[in-house]
């Protein structure tokens, strides 16, 4: 008897329509000389432990567009960055300034220590898109 009461289980919620939506991103000042551009959602932090899923790409003129798909509803932030030296990693100098262009959504890291409450956005279905600009916090070296 529990056996197809588990079948009917699976059925049902293979039937049910997942609820997922795509968040399109444009990032803008992409700096010449190359590397990859990454993109990651953010869930209760900006930490790297806390911005898992995303994208890469080669950077590729001023701008790229991101697309990710299947995004559970919830509350995220959006980090940035640019690997200029390919390292895969957002290079930051001992007293943990970023040495890499990098950005976030909203209005976090624009002028004080980002915080995700500052960058965080909701993600309902269909989904949203947004712009995320790259900036420096010191020069080039």
């Amino acid at each position: 008897m529990r056996r197809p009461l588990l079948v009917l289980a699976a059925c049902l919620a293979a039937a049910t329509p997942s609820r997922a939506a795509t968040v399109e991103v444009e990032v803008d000042g992409i700096e010449a000389g190359g590397g990859a551009v990454y993109v990651a959602l953010c869930q209760g932090g900006l930490s790297e432990a806390a911005c898992q899923d995303g994208e890469r790409a080669r950077a590729s003129g001023g701008r790229q567009r991101f697309v990710l798909r299947d995004v559970a509803p919830g509350t995220y932030a959006l980090a940035a960055f640019q690997d200029m030296n390919g390292n895969g990693r957002l290079d930051r100098t001992p007293l943990g300034l970023p040495l890499e262009p990098y950005g976030f959504s909203g209005e976090g890291g624009r002028n004080a220590r980002p915080d995700f409450a500052r960058a965080a956005f909701p993600v309902r279905e269909p989904g949203l898109a947004l712009r995320v600009r790259l900036t420096r916090a010191l020069p080039p070296r």
